[in-house]
Parts: C-alpha cells; structure tokens; sequence
C-alpha cells in the first residue's frame, strides 16, 4: 500500500520516476500523448522506457496523457531543465514544441518519433507500419464476407493516411469488390469515440474492423457483434480473444536501448531512423484461431516479401480514388512522396477531412 501511494503522489506530480542508482549520471525522460494504460501506442513507448531500465540501469522518468500544443512545450521544457540528458518525444503533435525546446537546451538530446524536423541535437525516428497495413488489409481482403471494411482513423495526417491507404491496396489486390469506410475520431486516445465509430461502421455493413487509435475498444465492440477486426500497436487478443485476426505490434525497445547506450557512450548523433519489418521495429502479433490456414500462409508469404525486398506496398499500378494511374506498373512510391502522402487510393469511400 505504501508502494502504491508513493507512485501516486509521483503521478500527481506529473512525473513518475523509476530504474536503479547503477547509471545516475544518465537521465532519460519520455513523453506520451495517452496513458500508459491504453495498451497501445503509448503503453508500447512504455513497454521500450522499461527495457532501458531493464538493460542498462539508468534512470528514467515519464509524463503521460500531455496534449499536443502548449502543455507538451511546457512539459519538455520542464525535464529538460531538470537534468534530463535524453528525451524521447512520442507523437506527432510534439514536434514544434521539441524543436522549440531544443534551441534553449542544446547540450540535451531529443529524439521526436513520427516527425520531420531535426536539429544538432534532434534525431527523428518512425516505424513503417504501412507494412503491417498491408498484411492485414489482404488478410481482411481475404475474409470479409460483405466486402465492406472498416477503418478507424485518428488524424488527417500522411502517417494515418499512408495506413488506410497500404490497406485498401493491399485489400483490393486480392479483392476488386471490397471497399473501405473511414470515420475519423479526432483523437489519439478516446475509447469513447472509438466504441461509437465501430458501432457505426458495423452499422454501415462492415465486417473487419482496422484502426489507427490507441485503445482496444474497437476490438471489443467487434467481439460483442460478432465481426472480425485487428490490434493497433500492440497484442489486444487478451481484450478479443475471438474478435483480433492478428494485430500490428511497434517493437521500440531495441531503439530505445540503441539510442541510450549512444548518449551513455558519447556516440549520439542526429539522424532519421524509419524501420520496419525488416529489422523487427514492426512485428506482427500471432493469428487468432479464426484465421484459416490459406489466409495464415499469404500472410506469412506478403511478410516475408516485405522483408526480403521482393515486394513493396506501394508498387504500381496504384489508381487514385477517380481511377487514375499514379503509379504505374513497376514504379514504387518514394520514401519522400510516402511521407507526404495526402490522397486516398481507389477504394476508400468518402474524402480527407481538412
């Protein structure tokens, strides 16, 4: 009981601290925009904070549930005037308020995930989980019966964008009929919202629902109706255990342990890091038992294309939502354009909020 007040008070403060005296000369914070109780996007961030401390001793500390904007600025503002050597800025959102802070702390080391603006001493790092997009959008090509698909969407932005759009191709390629509602939450972390957006796409006739938000509520809504869907970030089976095909796991805790030891050691440097499949940043979770063997094995046969480089998501032909080639037969869409993705592909219903 004592245990548990101390790391209330700790909460309520806005920071909780934990690791061993073994490395106090290094100070690592990190910075989520949900709590770490979503059980996924920020719980997994804190699933790779525990594996630092677990591997190398040093002290870390977090602040969760920050919005994007003004509290993030003073949040990062704050561990880095409180001796932090590292800091880890978990969501799009951040970026200004990391690179704003940066200036005044330029002996600090910031590492900003899903962003696009660096600095001497701000690194930027994302996960391809377009790739795992693709896995599961054939893998729902493969098994709805309505040919009506759901996807649950957070913000407009290209990373979201880029995940519907994997998806739908990846959907279409092994089939034509099957299309791809999208309701937008506004939100990272809102299971409330979620809930209410799953219902309404299982209204509207979908029978696979995907998402790109942080809680399992949408898996739950389906296991309550009797559809099929996928987890978002981390394994949600435990939340729908007849519900969850397989999910889309973003594996940090090599990153993080690399990143640390390099500030432990002097050997930091800025870079841009975007990894996938390939080096294990992106992992898929096991099949749920309602997956059939066919579907487990062109799973598995799209995975390991990806990892071997014999097959991108983005390779032509890619049609547009009015029919148009926009990338033809043997071409693939470069890292640049991807990052800068703002179009839907043919097969998503409805347009891009602004």
């Amino acid at each position: 009981m004592l245990k548990r007040a101390a790391v209330a008070l700790m909460l309520a403060a806005g920071l909780a601290f934990a690791g061993s005296a073994a490395a106090k000369e290094t100070k690592v914070g990190f910075v989520y925009v949900g709590p770490i109780g979503d059980h996924g996007w920020s719980y997994q961030h804190n699933q790779g904070r525990l594996a630092v401390e677990k591997e190398l001793g040093v002290k870390t500390s977090y602040v969760e549930s920050v919005s994007e904007g003004a509290d993030a600025e003073r949040v990062i503002r704050q561990l880095a005037s409180s001796g932090h050597d590292l800091i880890f800025t978990t969501s799009f959102g951040y970026m200004n308020p990391t690179v704003k802070v940066a200036k005044q702390f330029p002996n600090v080391k910031f590492e900003h995930s899903t962003g696009y603006k660096r600095a001497d001493n701000v690194t930027t790092y994302s996960a391809r989980f377009y790739e795992g997009r693709a896995i599961i959008g054939a893998m729902a090509g493969k098994m709805t019966k309505s040919n009506v698909v759901g996807y649950i969407g957070s913000f407009p932005i290209p990373e979201v964008i880029r995940g519907i759009d994997a998806f739908t191709i990846a959907l279409r390629k092994v089939n034509p009929e099957a299309t791809v509602k999208v309701v937008w939450v506004n939100s990272w972390f809102d299971p409330g919202k979620e809930s209410d957006a799953a219902k309404t796409l299982i209204d509207q006739g979908c029978d696979i629902i995907s998402q790109h938000t942080d809680s399992p509520a949408p898996l739950q809504v389906a296991e309550q109706r009797g559809v099929y869907g996928f987890g978002q970030a981390s394994d949600m089976i435990k939340f729908a255990p007849k519900a969850q095909l397989t999910a889309i796991v973003d594996n940090w805790d090599p990153y993080y342990i690399e990143r640390t030891k390099a500030v432990m050691d002097g050997t930091w440097k800025s870079e841009d890091t975007w990894d996938g499949l390939s080096t294990g940043m992106v992992k898929m979770a096991p099949f749920g038992d309602a997956v059939p063997e066919d579907v487990r094995k062109m799973a598995e046969e799209i995975k390991q294309s990806i990892i071997d480089g014999s097959f991108h998501p983005f390779q032509g032909p890619i049609k547009n939502q009015k029919g148009e080639i926009v990338v033809k037969e043997g071409e693939v869409l470069s890292d640049k354009e991807l990052l800068g993705l703002s179009w839907y592909v043919e097969g998503v219903e409805g347009s891009i909020p602004k």
